[in-house]
């Protein structure tokens, strides 16, 4: 290929991309002096660009040397999105350049540039060195990181931004998306998926109980020497903090007025001045160590609610989280710094947005989330990369937010599924996170209500530092598999009399949460006689009842159950094996005549409900926020949930029992309906990091993450065999003696698989050694006879690391 300075294969293409992510690393590099002062225009030294194209080839996951033509050296700079020839055919890629330079180490012809498509340099070097460290990690494309940092290309939202910049009337991102709608919808430049597609997928509980949630993804992000303490890695005293900005203090009567005029306890408590903070509810030494430069914590949240007020005076309940992360956040911010904030989603954004407002920084917030329109989505992101301090709040992309003097990330509930990447190479925000806190050097805090054993993990390696609130806040959890009621040790009652009394009790001041495993009406049927699950005479589809008086139909291709008989006793009635969300609120209602019910679950999504009494049915993670927090929480269908076959299954059920439990008001009862032991004890002396430490113990024993890494290799079958025996070759001895394989195991679509688990301390040499693989694999496909010499077949070798879905 004309510009290339490394030949296609395996090892070379990996220390070509290594190479590039170590100059850009340190900082931007500027063009050598290409013109003399006085000298013809003959005299231009050649000016080179390395460019990262766009490509999901894995050869091509390198930087390519192309020669920047004279009219473009001005315009050519790190960062910019740019147009370049390919091999043949007159074909056309696109990219970035990553940096540029006086000469090439390549001595032949060097092809030019054909296009600076856009002037403004939107992908920085330190977004560059993160996406670049991200894939060496994960065995993956540097390209597939920086789509989902960089969102696709709006020339007239770009116009507006450097209007604004120019002191030109700007004109809005939402304006821009009216006009294309209007016209039709003008595109974006540039290819590639917006990164966070799914996350206007809400996390609405919509998933199966038995289809495996929530994956782990990677663990610890933060280097594998950190397993081994070969590094410190808070290297935050070295970086020079920017004075506050004027806005700031313009803001600070406003902050002031905001916190006299804050109602119900829950007043801000950032210091007014700069640099300080005070968080509610948190002892003064705790929020001294959060705001050292590079402290790296793990708060526990206060489980409640609490009231805010925005700018207007209108009063908001969010959770309490939100009003901790707020302070913070609004506390670096006046020191003059960015911050980021990475939620799970939608609802979680909608409730730190209101906190934020009430501590008098709504006009720094900048929202970066995939239900934006995309013009909007756009101009948020120009925003951030305008060099002034803001706070970025969004999904888990937001934590490739381009701000400038970094100063705090947040992660919060870095547990749920939604932190987790759907796409390749499947970079979980924790990740991310950890790995972007190293080489800036700011602040870092995963904040949760219940902790995930990755970040267990790193508390027992004294690499975050546990935050408690003082005094601790404990709510009050009724587990009814401890009690002497009547019918809960059998647990034969869905809903105990017990559990029945306190919701009465509840109903007569205010709303009553109900948390369900499964939404819809019954989402699984049985065979009355033998219990069998009923299963669609057409497809095999598992049968449902989509709602009440309807009749049975099938879940997959929805054709109705008539005449159906069952396969194993030819019996033709059905049970109800489960009960969702619909078939619960017809039951309460029935029990509760007179009483409002309210249901939310993925097909009917609710936000918030007042503060007058209703039943409110809800799936895990789609329950609304109360006005004033709920008067009680039922959580029911606990031993179904933890009947799901899943290695997270006991911290995932802890997760979404604490996220409920802390919607509730003070002082309210939260009753487990069918769950004892560790699980039961653990929320009633809320202390739920026990259990994290006993599953952490428990896999490392088995050798499970994140105990330890694991990768999958699949692939066709002596494809796979080839590459692990390269494997073992490329490793020394001692590295082998840290890994071990399991498989090859049979797939569903022909190919077989085997799970490599690896040491920490070895990490970096086998996502290394993995990747060389799939070039090789890539690189060494033939033409098949009769399809055309431009035909390749598609590659029979895929990785993936920190695949916890394996594990499911």
């Amino acid at each position: 290929m004309p510009g290339e300075v490394a030949a296609d294969g395996g090892e070379a293409a990996q220390e070509r991309a290594g190479d590039g992510a170590a100059a850009v690393a340190v900082a931007p590099v500027e063009v050598v002096e290409v013109v003399e002062a006085g000298a013809p225009v003959e005299a231009v030294v050649a000016v080179v660009a390395r460019v990262m194209l766009e490509s999901p080839l894995p050869q091509l996951d390198r930087l390519f040397d192309y020669r920047v033509p004279p009219a473009l050296v001005a315009a050519a700079r790190p960062g910019v999105r740019v147009k370049v020839p390919l091999r043949s055919a007159g074909r056309t890629a696109r990219g970035y350049i990553i940096e540029v330079v006086a000469h090439a180490d390549y001595q032949g012809s060097l092809s030019e540039i054909d296009e600076i498509v856009s002037p403004l340099p939107v992908l920085t070097p330190e977004v560059w060195a993160l996406a670049r460290r991200l894939a060496d990690r994960a065995a993956g494309s540097a390209c597939d990181i920086v789509r989902l940092a960089v969102p696709p290309r709006f020339v007239r939202v770009e116009k507006a931004f450097l209007a604004r910049r120019a002191g030109v009337a700007p004109v809005s991102g939402s304006e821009v998306a009216a006009e294309d709608a209007a016209k039709g919808g003008a595109g974006a430049e540039g290819e590639g998926a917006d990164g966070d597609a799914r996350d206007g997928a809400k996390r609405d509980g919509t998933d199966d109980v038995a289809d495996g949630g929530a994956r782990d993804g990677a663990d610890d992000g933060a280097r594998d020497s950190v397993d081994d303490g070969a590094r410190d890695g808070a290297d935050g005293g070295a970086r020079d903090g920017s004075d506050p900005r004027d806005r700031a203090d313009a803001r600070q009567s406003a902050d002031d007025s905001a916190r006299d005029s804050a109602g119900g306890g829950a007043a801000v408590s950032a210091a007014a001045d700069t640099g300080t903070l005070r968080l509610t509810a948190y002892s003064a030494g705790d929020a001294g160590h959060l705001m050292e430069p590079g402290s790296r914590s793990a708060i526990d949240a206060v489980a409640t609610v609490v009231a805010v007020r925005d700018a207007e005076g209108a009063e908001h309940t969010v959770g309490h989280w939100a009003l901790t992360v707020a302070e913070f956040a609004a506390a670096v911010f006046r020191g003059g710094e960015s911050v980021i904030v990475a939620v799970p989603d939608y609802r979680d954004q909608t409730s730190l947005e209101q906190a934020l407002a009430h501590a008098g920084v709504a006009d720094a917030v900048v929202p970066l989330d995939a239900r934006q329109a995309r013009t909007d989505r756009y101009a948020n992101f120009l925003t951030a990369l305008d060099g002034e301090p803001h706070i970025v709040v969004g999904n888990r992309s937001s934590v490739y937010a381009p701000v400038s003097n970094l100063g705090l990330i947040v992660v919060w509930d870095e547990g749920d599924s939604l932190q987790t990447e759907p796409l390749a190479p499947y970079v979980h925000v924790r990740d991310a996170a950890l790995v972007r806190q190293e080489q800036s050097g700011c602040r870092l805090s995963f904040v949760s209500h219940s902790r995930s054993t990755e970040v267990e993990r790193l508390v027992e390696l004294a690499f975050l530092h546990p935050v408690f609130p003082t005094p601790r806040y404990l709510p009050r959890v009724v587990p009814t598999a401890e009690q002497d009621d009547a019918d809960a040790p059998q647990n034969s009652a869905r809903i105990p009399s017990s559990a029945w009394a306190v919701a009465r009790a509840a109903l007569e001041t205010g709303p009553v949460l109900v948390q369900v495993a499964r939404p819809g009406y019954a989402p699984v049927l049985a065979c009355t006689n033998c219990a069998t699950p009923a299963a669609c005479t057409v497809c095999g589809g598992p049968l449902k009842v989509a709602r009440a008086g309807a009749r049975p139909s099938c879940s997959l291709c929805g054709a109705i159950a008539a005449n159906w008989s069952c396969a194993t006793c030819q019996g033709t009635t059905f049970r109800f094996a489960s009960i969702g969300a619909g078939r619960t609120a017809d039951e309460l209602g029935r029990a509760f005549p007179g009483t409002r019910v309210i249901v939310s679950d993925g097909e009917r999504p609710v936000l918030t409900v007042d503060a007058r009494p209703a039943l409110v049915v809800a799936t895990r993670g789609a329950e609304p926020i109360a006005t004033g927090g709920y008067r009680a929480v039922l959580l029911l269908d606990g031993p179904r949930m933890l009947a799901r076959e899943s290695l997270r299954v006991a911290e995932d059920c802890l997760r979404w029992w604490s996220n409920a439990i802390a919607l509730s008001a003070p002082r309210a009862t939260n009753v487990l309906v069918g769950v004892g032991g560790e699980l039961a004890k653990s929320l009633v002396t809320w202390q739920q990091e026990s259990v994290a430490g006993a599953e952490l113990v428990d896999r490392r024993r088995l050798r499970f993450p994140p105990a330890v890494r694991i990768a999958t290799v699949t692939g066709a079958a002596d494809t796979v065999e080839t590459a692990m025996n390269d494997l073992h070759g490329l490793l020394t001895d001692a590295e082998w003696a840290k890994m071990d394989t399991l498989g090859p195991v049979p797939t569903d679509d022909g190919s077989v698989r085997v799970i490599v688990r690896f040491d920490y301390s070895i990490g970096t040499a086998v996502a290394r050694h993995l990747r060389a693989l799939v070039v090789k694999n890539a690189t060494s496909r033939r033409a098949k006879a009769g399809r055309g010499a431009a035909y390749r077949p598609p590659p029979t070798l895929r990785v993936r690391l920190d695949d916890s879905e394996i594990m499911e």
